[in-house]
This record gives structure tokens, C-alpha cells and sequence, in this order.
């Protein structure tokens, strides 16, 4: 009798990690908190709820790595992508998604797999070794389960601090100020095209929002608590903290955008806002994840040209994100190299966002099925955008230097420099192509295995 697989985590990568193992043919019971207990951050019992954005980022699969990875998913029958597609909103490049809906349809899918069952509460210790497992609790692992496992791994967690954006209601936002385009007009269609809303400000109300920003309430930290921030979510007071033109040339750059109303004048800054569901009721603030205590949050987002009577179905607000130094502790096929029957997945093994963390499930998924069917699967290429996020957490990396790491070309092996140095836009297609191609040959090699 084929043994069954345990998931702790419903998120993306427990998610992700269970649709591949049950399709491999393996039985699978996911352990899900939500909704017995509740987390700061989520608002619902569904799977693969979406939590900090709405958002996977580039879908640019020939020129941007996370694109890549996108495409690497959809290829390998991927959960997470093929849902996000049946849900996806306008976005210019990027491929975004009507939140409630998208995890509400995982959940679906999951609970109608004949493999797969789903058990509600809440897990505070390490699996028996007889029993295989892959821990994807995510960034708010339970304290309880976060002892075990640094009991275990006879070291503290690293931890660090995710900020989350607020939410706007579309009809509170002044479209006499605010215009929709996406960045340098980009998209097929005129509805991707004009996927943004934009509030532009000139010199001085950016200066005044800096001076306001700076100066606001922040939600303070408990004793104990270091505030770490992966650099890729930063608060937007932090990064103000760091120069006053940061945000300028960060989520606020103005480039790109040409305002309707004044088509004469380039805004010195623009706070960009993307469509946070189908019907286009809600929208997020752009890169605005912030620390800011709500009172002081209206108070300064209000400041915002086109937000001054801006309504919030969301505030912004801090969360812990918890993470495994990997490098040290897992093996090449993500397990714990002290007990070996355990896997890791997802954000908890030191990737960053949505889409990296249900990669990292979609291989934990399969290594774990192809383990309990008694089959070894050949190595994921570094080529590929999957087996260099997997080669950075399980030994690519410094350890002592080791940080939460959005997928990104660096992480590849450099291609052949051959015949000069070539511009960016030729280098990155010639690595999408060769991961393309090495990705193919990989889901052949197992799909050949499967079917000995």
C-alpha cells in the first residue's frame, strides 16, 4: 500500500506541493491552522490565500526570471499558475489576480482531488519518522511548530518583518486627478495598457508626504523582536528613511507615465494603484507595505493627490516571516538533513514571494512523491529558473550571509559569452531559452520514469 504524504501548510507551496504528489499518484492529507486558528495576516479558511498583493509579478517569460518561472510552472501542470490564469486581472505585464476568488478556486480544486484530504487544526510537533512530511507553514509558522523545529535544528529561526499594502476603494479615489495607464503604455490589449491608476505629485507635495511619512506613528516592536526587513518588501517609511529621494526612484519613479490631465507637465512622482479584484472595486497601493499605526496611516496616505477622501477596505499592518538557514540544514531533494523523512517548502526555506514559494512546492511535491513510489528523480538543472532558486537554498548560498531571494539571473549559471559581450536584452533571452529547453528535457526524463 502506497504510504501517504502529509503537508503542514495549505499555502501556496503546501498547496502546489499537494496537487503534484496526488497527480503522481501518492495520497496526501494537508494540515491547515486556518480557520481553527487565526494569523494576523489572513482573513480567510481558503488554501493559497494571497495575503501581502494580488500580484505574480512579470509574466514576461523571455525576458524576466520570475516570467520564466511562471512558464516552468504551467509546464509541469502547475496549480497555482493554471488557477491564476482562470482568474486573471489586467495588469500591464504582470499577471495579477481577484484574490478572494483565485484562493477560493484552489481550495475547490484541492478538496475535489480524489487524493487529496484536508484535516483543520494545528500542528506543534515534528512528524514520526515513519511518517513522510513536507513542512510549508510559511512565513507564520505557529510558535509551537517553530520550537520544534528549532529544537531540532539546534538553532534559532531566523526571522524578519513583511509588510503589508493597503487597499483602496475605487470609488473614493478623485479621477479628476488620478488617470489609468500602465508604465510606458505596456500590454497587447488597451485594458492591460491602462491597468494602473495613477495620483501624481509635484516637488513639494512629495516633500510634504516625505516630511509626513517620516514622521508618523509606526507600530513598535515587542521585546526581543529584531526588525529585519527582506529588501524586497520593505515599508515604505523604511525605504524613506533611507534618503528622501528612495521612493522617488523606487515604487513612486514617474517615469513611463504621461498624465491625462496634464499632459504638459511631468509629475515629479506618481503613486501607482493596481486592480485588487474582478470588478474593479478595490485597489492596491503599489510597493506602499507599511509599519505606519492605522491613525496615522489615513492620515498620511490621504495626503496623496486623488486619495484626499480615500475610503480603505484594507490597511496596511506588519507581520513576522520566519525562515530555515537552508543551506546549512537541508539536502539537495529539501530535506532535513537530521530527519531526512521531512521536507521543507516555500517561504519558510528562504525564497521570497507567491510564486518562488509555490515553485518550491511544485519540486517538494514531486521529489517527495517520486521517494514514496521508490523512484529517484534525475537533478533539476541550475539552468532552469526551479533548479537555480533550489540550487541557491540548498547550497548556492553563503550561509552566513543567507537572506530570503527572489528568483533573478544571477542566480543561473552566466551563459556563454561567446563572440562578445552581448546586451542585457539578448543575455536574458538566451537564458530563458537554454532553461526552457533544459526544463522540457527534465519533465520528459520523469515522465518517462513514471511510466516504467
Amino acid at each position: 500500500m502506497t504510504k501517504t504524504l502529509h503537508i503542514i501548510g495549505g499555502g501556496m507551496a503546501g498547496s502546489e506541493a499537494a496537487w503534484q504528489a496526488a497527480n503522481a499518484g501518492v495520497p496526501v492529507v494537508i494540515h491547515e491552522m486556518r480557520p481553527t486558528v487565526a494569523t494576523f495576516a489572513h482573513r480567510t479558511g481558503h488554501l493559497a490565500e494571497m495575503v501581502c498583493s494580488n500580484s505574480f509579478r512579470s509574466d514576461d517569460d523571455e525576458q524576466n526570471a520570475v516570467g520564466l518561472l511562471h512558464w516552468e510552472m504551467r509546464q509541469a501542470n502547475g496549480l497555482i499558475m493554471n488557477t491564476a490564469q482562470a482568474h486573471r486581472l489586467p495588469a500591464g505585464g504582470a499577471l495579477a489576480v481577484d484574490r478572494d476568488p483565485f484562493a477560493a478556486d484552489v481550495t475547490a480544486r484541492i478538496m475535489a482531488h480524489p487524493l487529496i484530504t484536508v484535516e483543520y487544526g494545528e500542528i506543534n510537533a515534528l512528524p514520526p519518522e515513519d511518517q513522510p512530511t513536507i513542512i510549508a507553514t510559511g512565513p507564520l509558522t505557529s510558535e509551537g511548530l517553530g520550537g520544534a523545529i528549532a529544537a531540532e535544528t539546534g538553532q534559532d529561526a531566523l526571522a524578519f518583518f513583511d509588510a503589508i499594502a493597503p487597499i483602496v476603494y475605487h470609488e473614493s479615489i478623485n479621477m479628476d486627478v488620478a488617470w489609468m495607464q500602465s508604465r510606458y503604455d505596456k500590454g497587447e490589449t488597451e485594458e492591460e495598457r491602462t491597468a494602473y491608476l495613477n495620483c501624481p505629485m509635484t516637488k513639494d507635495q512629495y516633500e510634504a508626504f516625505i516630511d509626513a511619512l517620516l514622521a508618523a506613528d509606526k507600530t513598535e516592536f515587542h521585546e526581543g523582536e529584531t526588525a529585519g526587513y527582506f529588501d524586497g518588501c520593505l515599508p515604505i517609511e523604511v525605504m524613506a528613511e533611507r534618503g528622501r529621494e528612495t521612493l522617488r526612484f523606487g515604487p513612486m519613479k514617474p517615469v513611463g507615465l504621461t498624465n491625462q490631465h496634464q499632459p504638459d507637465v511631468k509629475p515629479y512622482a506618481v503613486v501607482q494603484l493596481r486592480r485588487d479584484n474582478k470588478l474593479g472595486t478595490l485597489y492596491n497601493i503599489v510597493g506602499f507595505q507599511t509599519k505606519m499605526k492605522y491613525g496615522a496611516q489615513t492620515a498620511v496616505l490621504k495626503t496623496i493627490p486623488g486619495l484626499e477622501d480615500a475610503s480603505f477596505a484594507r490597511l496596511g499592518g506588519i507581520h513576522r516571516n520566519t525562515f530555515l538557514n537552508s543551506p546549512t540544514l537541508l539536502d539537495d531533494q529539501m530535506r532535513l538533513k537530521s530527519q531526512p523523512h521531512i521536507r521543507f517548502a516555500g517561504q519558510i526555506t528562504g525564497v521570497e514571494g507567491y510564486v518562488e514559494s509555490a515553485a518550491m512546492g511544485l519540486l517538494a511535491g514531486r521529489m517527495a512523491a517520486a521517494e514514496i513510489l521508490g523512484e529517484t528523480l534525475p537533478a533539476v538543472p541550475d539552468t532552469t529558473a526551479m533548479g537555480a532558486l533550489l540550487t541557491h537554498i540548498t547550497g548556492g548560498a553563503e550561509a552566513k550571509t543567507f537572506q530570503p531571494m527572489n528568483v533573478n539571473f544571477g542566480l543561473f549559471p552566466p551563459v556563454d559569452a561567446k563572440g562578445g559581450r552581448r546586451n542585457r536584452k539578448t543575455r536574458y533571452k538566451i537564458y530563458t531559452d537554454r532553461a526552457k529547453a533544459d526544463w522540457a528535457e527534465w519533465l520528459g526524463e520523469r515522465e518517462s520514469l513514471a511510466a516504467e
